[in-house]
This record gives structure tokens, sequence and C-alpha cells, in this order.
């Protein structure tokens, strides 16, 4: 037969010994289930355990959705960077606010990084902490399960011996007088004696096991009693939304600054670009030889070719300019065939309640221009185009 492995410090008596309560536990279980064995009830504890297993299982998920949201907020930063990085490369040495262009993006990612190290600091860090206890704690329920077993078990063992010895003094009464009767009087006393201790060693045993399970099962049951309505009423989860709800408010709120910042330079340089052309033009009609031009911002040459084009005569019923944007294939005789980058004279309807919801009417400025007839106008989705 294969010798059961035993590691360091393991004896094979100290073996036997918790085979034989795991024995004794499965044993008394069964007579508890089957009713023939009463079993010690904590109603209020085992709410405790409830409430500790739906803590459990909360905490996890949120850990979980909690480590998503910072992958997520690590993602958003590296866009934003690289967002930036690009209108970085697009901004002239030489534009207005290059300077505040670039302090701006380094607060930025300051403050991305601060957001994201806080939320690790004040969130996650602390969650990792709270649940961290939580094994610990779920091992020693289940040892206090087993240990209230044993409890149960040697309070009705000790049930049992007294019972046994109240019937075993009631048989033993005749054997006694007949063992009397045949013994001689010196051998009586003594075999009296023998009965008596070894009924009390049973019983001795008995409570000595009782009061010693009864201890065990005491000292594990009241610091339990004690942890698990703290840990519930301790509103951790509650403080730990509250703690990113107001990082993020903080957050939002310093880099709402520094978009409006950003904003207010891109708009002094395009104010600045609209007056330099004016005095460039100035200078041009009075000097030719006068200062080179000054760079233009991007948005300057879609602002020229509008100036030009608005100088040329319009329809009648015209309301304003779009441009399309995706291409447009007609379905129908009165819709207007488009392609991607057509300017698009939008007109009034000759019967407003003709006018369908999200669909314009107009005429391409091309045919117009060559034309100046709407007998080409048609109607177009609006989605399809943006207005300039």
């Amino acid at each position: 037969m294969a010798e059961l492995p035993m590691g360091k410090g393991v004896s094979a008596g100290k073996i036997a010994s918790n085979v034989q309560k795991k024995i004794t536990r499965a044993q008394e279980k069964v007579l508890q289930k089957l009713g023939k064995a009463d079993e010690t009830k904590d109603l209020a504890f085992e709410e405790g355990v409830i409430n500790f297993n739906k803590q459990l299982v909360e905490g996890t998920k949120l850990q979980k959705d909690l480590r998503a949201y910072l992958s997520a907020v690590k993602a958003m930063h590296e866009s934003s960077k690289h967002l930036y990085e690009c209108l970085d490369d697009m901004y002239e040495p030489d534009w207005y606010g290059r300077k505040d262009v670039d302090s701006l993006f380094e607060d930025s990612d300051i403050l991305w990084t601060d957001f994201h190290q806080k939320l690790v600091d004040h969130a996650l860090i602390s969650m990792d902490t709270y649940l961290g206890q939580f094994p610990d704690i779920k091992v020693r329920i289940a040892k206090r399960d087993r240990k209230l077993v044993d409890y149960d078990s040697a309070r009705h063992n000790y049930a049992a011996v007294n019972k046994g010895k109240k019937k075993e003094g009631i048989k033993i009464t005749k054997p006694a007088s007949l063992l009397e009767r045949a013994a001689p009087g010196w051998a009586q006393g003594i075999l009296s004696a023998h009965n008596v201790a070894q009924t009390n060693l049973t019983r001795s045993q008995a409570e000595e096991e009782l009061e010693r399970a009864q201890k065990v099962f005491e000292e594990i049951n009241i610091d339990l009693q004690e942890e698990l309505p703290s840990l519930w009423n301790s509103g951790f989860y509650v403080n730990t939304f509250q703690s990113m709800a107001g990082l993020e408010e903080k957050f939002h709120k310093e880099m709402g600054k520094i978009n409006q910042n950003l904003n207010d330079t891109l708009e002094k340089l395009e104010n600045q670009d609209v007056s330099s052309d004016r005095t460039q033009d100035a200078n041009h009609t009075l000097s030719p030889g006068g200062p080179p031009a000054i760079p233009k911002s991007p948005s300057k040459t879609a602002q020229e070719c509008t100036e030009s084009t608005e100088s040329v005569e319009m329809p009648e019923s015209f309301l304003f300019k779009v441009k399309t944007v995706h291409d447009y294939n007609a379905t129908d005789s009165d819709e207007l065939e488009l392609k991607a980058g057509d300017v698009v004279l939008v007109v009034s309807y000759g019967n407003p309640e003709e006018q369908d919801e999200g669909w314009l009417m107009g005429v391409r400025e091309s045919d117009w221009s060559q034309n100046k007839d709407l007998g080409k106008k048609g109607v177009f989705p609006e989605n399809f185009t943006q207005r300039m």
C-alpha cells in the first residue's frame, strides 16, 4: 500500500487526527440535516456573511471596471497628445502666440499625467488594498463554520455521555449486587471504585472537549462578529466614487481653462491675419516694394475665396452657401447630383410647405456663374454638405 505523503513537521498522528476531525464533522452535518441533532444558528452573523459576499462581488466588478477606466484615460491622454503635436507641427514659428501654444501643450500633458496618477493613488490602490483583506476574512469565515460544527458535535457528545451515565447507573445495580455476593469484601470496594472512575473519566474527557471546542469557536466568532458589520458600514465604495467625481471635476475644470486659452490664442491669430492682410493690400497699392507678406493661417485661403464669390451677383432667393463633403448620387429627377467639393447656392423653396426636413434647395455655383439661371436647381440632403 502506498504511504500517505507527509510534509516537513507533519506526523502520522497529526494526519490521523485531521482525518478523524473530517469524519466527525461529516457525521455531525448529516445528523443535523436529518434533524437528529440541533444546529447552532446565528441569524445576524449569517446576514453579515451574505453582505460580505455581496461586497466581494461588487468590489471585484468595480475593481475591474476601474482598471478599464484608467486604461481609457491613458489612451485618451495619448490621443490628445498626438492631436496637439499635429497642431504644433502645423503652427508656423512666426505666427501669433507660438510660445503660448507651446506652453498650453505642456500644461495639457502635465494635467493628463497628474489626473491619471491621482486616480491610481486615490482610487485603484485604495481599492486593491480594501479588497486585499477579503480573502483572509473569507478563510476565517470558513474556519468558523468548521469550528461551529466541532462545537455542536462536542455538545452532543457531552449530552450523550451524561445521558448514558444515568442509564448505566440503573443497569449496573443488579450485576453489582451479584458481584458483591461472589467477591470477597475487600474486592467489592475496589471494583466499585473502578466503575466510578471509568465513568468520571469519560465524562471529564467530554467536558474538556466541549470547553476546548467552545473556546476555539468563540475566539474566531467574536472577531468576525465585529469585523463584518464594520466592513459593511464602511461606505468605501461610495467614498471611492465621490473621490473619482472630485478628481474628474477638477481635471475638466483645469482642462477647460487650457482649451479656452488655446481658443483665444487662435482667435487672436485669425484676427491679426485679417488686419495684416488689409494692411498688406494698402501698402501694396501705395508702395509696390513694401515689406514681404505675413504668413497666413490655414483658414485664410478658404476665407479669401468666400470674399471673392460674395461680390458675384446671387439669385434673388439666395440664402447661404454650402460645400459638399460627400458625393451624392441623385435618385430622382428633382434631386441635385453632387460631388465632394462642389459649392452650392442654397435658395428658398417656392412653397415652404414642400420642403422636407433635412433637405435643401439649391443650384451648383458653377452652373449659376455660367448661366445665371435656376433651371438646374434641385434638392439635396443637408447632411452631405457643410455650411460656409
